[in-house]
């Protein structure tokens, strides 16, 4: 008999903390999705999980587990290989499939039957989802979210990555998404985190502060192709807002650090998507500055006519504004400030 744990215990400490959750599903499922700091042994290909789902669905159950075992024993030895590695490393692994069904259970219980520290985690990553959906709005209540906001370039991200290097609870929520949330957001980060994996990165973050006070990074609700929760978006509009403020050339040294290293052709490719907004002649002409390598040209003029027009006709009600010359002397002023709230709360 093979130990079963819900998610609960992971997320509560109830397991040993020196362990390590594994992802038996296929690398499309785990690419997609998966469970914060999760490792992939897939047991099938994302071939041979289509074709015995296909056989499962229009021919029989039957056959498409004989397809599965003969898939399966055939991989057992390099499988075993790296989860008795990882059984030297670590006191306990957990492993999950798709439902907790057929993958998980087989697998655990022959680990656990030749002295491998195996564990199930119930109803495997639908389990883990709906753990998630239940408890992601009820973590926010207790929150009292410091919101920064500012014009584009300000440094707001640098500020949220200092504030957390001196020891201050902050959801990064591009940091979530893998997104900047502009249409410019994506260059030189590589594919966009989805929606269910940005919810679990949002949970993991908020399930791991030390206090009530969290920093965020004012933002729309819409964050590339990822939607932050109504609830969370609600408490972040509720939250105590402060301003960024920032020369422009500070802003246009920021923007060119995060989005100039090698990007040309994405960045020609995401100011395409700005044509119905700022014309083909604005356009085509950054396009040609950016392949004469004159990005701080392109910067600046981005936004003064498309960024700050947009993000200027939003009025807001600040507590504070801060300058930004350098992101690790603004969180100082900002951690001192900020005794203020929790002092009064």
């Amino acid at each position: 008999m093979f130990r079963v744990i819900d998610y609960e215990d992971i997320d509560k400490n109830r397991i040993d903390e020196n362990h390590i959750i594994i992802d038996l599903r296929s690398p499309s499922e785990y690419e997609s999705a998966t469970i914060p700091r999760a490792i992939n042994i897939p047991i099938f290909s994302n071939k041979e999980r289509e074709l015995i789902g296909t056989v499962y669905k229009n021919e029989s159950i039957d056959k498409a587990k004989k397809i599965g075992v003969k898939v399966v024993s055939e991989k057992l030895p390099s499988i075993y290989e790296e989860v008795s590695k990882l059984d030297r490393e670590y006191n306990n692994l957990v492993f999950f499939c798709s439902r907790g069904g057929y993958r998980s259970s087989s697998l655990v219980a022959l680990f656990k039957s030749i002295g491998i520290n195996a564990i199930k985690l119930d109803n495997g990553y639908k389990g883990y989802r709906k753990y998630i959906n239940d408890h992601l709005p009820n973590i926010v209540k207790d929150i009292q979210f410091v919101v920064l906001y500012g014009n584009t370039g300000t440094g707001k991200t640098d500020i949220l990555k200092e504030l957390e290097n001196q020891g201050m609870d902050v959801l990064d929520l591009e940091g979530c998404a893998n997104h900047r949330g502009s249409l410019l957001g994506s260059v030189g980060l590589g594919k966009q985190n989805s929606q269910k994996m940005f919810e679990s990165l949002v949970y993991d973050s908020l399930s791991k502060r030390k206090t009530n006070l969290v920093f965020v990074e004012g933002e729309s609700r819409r964050i590339g192709k990822d939607m932050i929760p109504v609830y969370i978006y609600e408490a972040m509009n509720n939250g105590i807002g402060i301003k960024i403020q920032a020369t422009m050339e500070n802003r246009v040294y920021n923007l060119s650090k995060d989005y100039v290293h090698d990007t040309d052709n994405e960045l020609i490719v995401s100011l395409n998507n700005l044509r119905k907004y700022l014309g083909d002649n604005n356009i085509d002409k950054y396009i040609e500055l950016i392949k004469n390598h004159r990005y701080k040209e392109v910067i600046e003029e981005l936004m003064i006519k498309y960024y700050d027009p947009m993000y200027e006709h939003k009025n807001r009600n600040y507590k504070k504004i801060f300058n930004n010359n350098n992101a690790k002397e603004t969180a100082e002023e900002i951690i001192k400030w900020s005794e203020n709230i929790k002092s009064s709360k």
